[in-house]
């Protein structure tokens, strides 16, 4: 687990942290979580791990439900603005274990970031390989392929899963699309930061500027979902009103830019809640996250 191994990490800590101070007589808001609530928590662990490529982080975790399956499964992107050194993969794993108490299994990708040889290309090269590798390899791990597919993001990670559900209509020969990509019917992005080209233009942001150049590669019409060709995939976006990484203007904004382009994106704001928050098992946001996850796979809660 690398989350708080870098300045830039710590950059985002703060940005994630309450404000400080109420007036006399105002209620003291309910503190919001801190990565250490989260991540100084026993971490679950996955069922198997499975490689798609030679690099070391060219993996993907499998999450597998008890019982009999065929299980329908979602693919899961974590975030930490796209480098390697903030985040990884297990960062997820809270809420991927929460998803498979409830039969849903987990295909959990880990990527090169564009801090180990990733960005553009290969950052995209991976997810799109993982993601493919999920359609034809799924099966065989007990998980349903005749069920909708769902790829659920956080942070930089909500860029990635939109970006994959995009990734189809991008032209054929392409090869970011690939020979044959993997279609999702819904995409969720939790927190996240959709537009490449709003990043690489901010200032004083906790991820920066440079990640966001890096994903681009000044070719935005293939990379940042807000100007890529648009696709048939169902688009959720989940935000909490206290997050300072990716606040509701954020994705506010991406709807704006969809509705100019015909397309209806959702937003569902949680009051009272952070950055970390989305992917907190025990968190509200959480909570109709995993309700719209089950919604889209015809299952009920437990």
């Amino acid at each position: 687990m690398r989350m708080m191994a870098t300045a830039l990490a710590a950059a985002a800590l703060v940005a994630c942290s309450p404000p400080g101070g109420t007036e006399e007589g105002a209620t003291v808001p309910k503190p919001i979580m801190a990565w250490g609530d989260l991540l100084n928590r026993p971490q679950p662990q996955p069922d198997a791990t499975l490689a798609y490529g030679q690099d070391a982080l060219q993996i993907v975790d499998i999450w597998q439900p008890k019982g009999k399956g065929p299980f329908p499964a979602v693919i899961m992107l974590h975030g930490g603005c796209w480098q390697t050194d903030v985040a990884e993969r297990d960062i997820m794993n809270w809420i991927a274990d929460d998803l498979r108490s409830h039969g849903v299994g987990v295909w959990n990708i880990e990527y090169r970031g564009v801090d180990r040889g990733g960005g553009y290309p290969g950052t995209y090269q991976d997810v799109g390989a993982a993601a493919d590798l999920f359609a034809r390899a799924g099966a065989t791990y007990g998980f349903a392929m005749d069920t909708p597919r769902i790829a659920i993001g956080h942070s930089a990670g909500g860029h990635l899963a939109l970006w994959l559900a995009r990734r189809p209509e991008l032209a054929a020969g392409d090869a970011l699309r690939g020979r044959d990509p993997i279609r999702i019917d819904v995409a969720i992005s939790q927190g996240g930061l959709p537009d490449l080209r709003a990043g690489a233009a901010s200032v004083d942001h906790a991820c920066g500027a440079e990640a966001p150049r890096a994903m681009a590669g000044d070719d935005y019409a293939r990379t940042s979902p807000p100007e890529m060709p648009v696709g048939e995939a169902v688009e959720m976006q989940f935000n909490n009103d206290r997050d300072r990484i990716t606040p509701p203007a954020t994705g506010e904004a991406y709807i704006a830019a969809m509705a100019k382009r015909g397309r209806t994106v959702t937003m569902a704001v949680t009051p009272g809640e952070g950055h970390v928050e989305l992917i907190a098992p025990d968190s509200v946001s959480w909570a109709k996250q995993r309700a719209a996850i089950l919604q889209a796979l015809g299952r009920e809660a437990k």
